[in-house]
Parts: C-alpha cells; sequence; structure tokens
C-alpha cells in the first residue's frame, strides 16, 4: 500500500486532541489525589480512602502509559511524514503502521482506565450509600 505525506498528517489533530485529553484526566486525578492525601491525614483508617488511593495509584499508572503510547505515536507519525518527504517511501509506511499501533495500544489502556475510574466513582457512591 501506498501512502503520501497528507495521510500520516491526518493524525495530527486526533493524537493532539488525545493528549490534550490525557492531560486533563492527569490535572483531575492530581487534584484527587491531593485532596485525599488531605483526608487520609484526618482519617487514615478510613476503609473508602484507602481503596480510592490503591485506586488512583493504579490509574495514574495508567494515564502516564496511556501518555507514553500517545507521545509515542505521535512522534512516529511526524517522523513517518519526514521520510516520506524525503521520498523514503517504505520506511515512511513502517514508521506510519507503528504510529497507528502505538496509538491503538494508548487508546486501549484509556479504556481500562475508563473502567477503573467509574469503580472509584462507585466506591463514593457505596460510601454515601452506607451513611443513610
Amino acid at each position: 500500500m501506498s501512502i503520501n505525506i497528507t495521510t500520516p498528517a491526518l493524525l495530527f489533530p486526533a493524537i493532539s486532541l488525545l493528549l490534550l485529553a490525557y492531560t486533563n484526566r492527569f490535572l483531575a486525578i492530581a487534584t484527587l489525589i491531593r485532596s485525599l492525601h488531605k483526608k487520609h491525614q484526618e482519617y487514615p483508617n478510613e476503609h473508602i480512602i484507602v481503596g480510592q488511593i490503591k485506586n488512583l495509584k493504579t490509574r495514574l499508572s495508567l494515564i502516564k502509559n496511556m501518555q507514553v503510547f500517545g507521545v509515542s505515536s505521535f512522534f512516529l507519525c511526524v517522523l513517518s511524514m519526514f521520510m516520506l518527504f524525503q521520498d523514503n517511501e517504505l520506511y515512511g509506511n513502517y514508521m506510519f503502521g507503528a504510529s497507528m499501533l502505538l496509538l491503538l495500544i494508548s487508546l486501549g489502556i484509556s479504556l481500562r482506565e475508563l473502567q477503573i475510574s467509574t469503580r472509584a466513582l462507585s466506591l463514593e457512591l457505596s460510601d454515601m450509600e452506607l451513611k443513610k
């Protein structure tokens, strides 16, 4: 299959917006961690706080991996365009394929993080139900 330089260029806006979304998730988690840290210092034995902290550690690791794969995908996409610009079609195609694969991995990790984040919200809801 032959691609030209505009094909990888189509991924630019998508990857950029994806990285922005990942950064927003990271900032939201950082805020949650800071607030839970304060709560944990006040009530160190409360079960819900310990569960949330464990959950946030996992999510933080997943978001880091999402960002690493997303940035790597963006890097290979740019490298693919550079190779295609240099009339090196074979390497340009390989770089573009690798870029799409890394983007797919990043999206898969994102899906897993979403599943975990909904579990975290369920913990919060169960805590409120218990206090009725």
